[in-house]
């Protein structure tokens, strides 16, 4: 039986992990997949995706800078996708270009499945207000948690964020602010700036984190990131994005296949792998 072709697509890509989650995701499950990265155009991708389908291809994932266009090209989205504004999985089927965002999904399943950590009834902090918070604001809010602050550089972003979450959900307590205007404590901190692209971290107090705190990072490294060594310096507990980048790409595959793999142990030997590279 011949292989179903997948692509990463993104520029640039070559640092892209997902080709080997894929590949064992699929000796996991048994699956024939064929998955490899693809550079596409900064001005190009719409015609890389319809070259992709015409070669045969049944699906992608998108990563930086194209999720935006993406999400313009897809003729079906998910709600999930619609909240987000932005797609970062595709499914090319009966003529169809079906988009989806796995990443607050992916995001949610790390930290309950994971990490062990419940989020219904919880206080959660999620820094920033940009894609990567709108990605995950359904996937939060459908967890119940008791209260939800939105925390941005400029306060303006985080209102209109906040304005969404409210149509979204009306159990939880919606908040939002400044970096600097956080003067409580939260049970869960979601970094989703990319100041850590930067090793730099928004100017958060003290308060914020107590002992029993998650402090998640989306981004991951083979290092702590700046937010992490600030929140372990606080006592918090502390976890990167790594296995959230292993739980959205298994919510695709999952779309793709009809099967869901098993992401535990593609974790840790993503995790093993990362650690080998210090």
């Amino acid at each position: 039986m011949s292989a179903d072709h997948y692509v990463v697509i993104g520029n640039p890509i070559a640092h892209s992990k997902s080709p080997a989650i894929h590949a064992r995701f699929a000796e996991l499950t048994g699956q024939q997949v064929d998955y490899q990265r693809l550079l596409a155009p900064l001005d190009g991708f719409a015609q890389a995706v319809h070259d992709f389908i015409a070669q045969g291809g049944k699906g992608a994932n998108v990563t930086l800078p194209f999720k935006l266009d993406a999400f313009a090209l897809a003729t079906e989205l998910s709600e999930r996708a619609r909240i987000a504004g932005a797609v970062n999985t595709l499914k090319f089927e009966h003529g169809h270009i079906y988009g989806d965002n796995t990443d607050g999904i992916g995001l949610v399943a790390d930290i309950v499945r994971n990490a062990g950590v419940n989020l219904h009834g919880k206080r959660l902090l999620l820094l920033g207000a940009g894609g990567a918070a709108r990605g995950a604001l359904l996937p939060l809010l459908q967890e119940e948690p008791a209260s939800l602050t939105i925390a941005n550089r400029t306060l303006a972003k985080a209102q209109d964020l906040q304005q969404q979450a409210s149509s979204l959900s009306d159990r939880c307590e919606l908040q939002a602010c400044r970096f600097e205007d956080l003067q409580q404590p939260f049970d869960v901190i979601i970094n989703a700036t990319s100041a850590s692209i930067n090793d730099d971290v928004p100017q958060l107090a003290a308060i914020v984190f107590g002992k029993t705190t998650l402090a998640y990072d989306m981004m991951y490294a083979a290092a702590p990131t700046a937010f992490l060594r600030l929140a372990a310096s606080h006592g918090a507990q502390c976890r990167d994005g790594l296995g959230m980048l292993v739980e959205q790409a298994a919510e695709a595959f999952a779309l793709w296949r009809g099967v869901r793999p098993p992401s535990t142990p593609v974790l840790t030997e993503m995790r093993a792998a990362l650690q080998a590279s210090l």
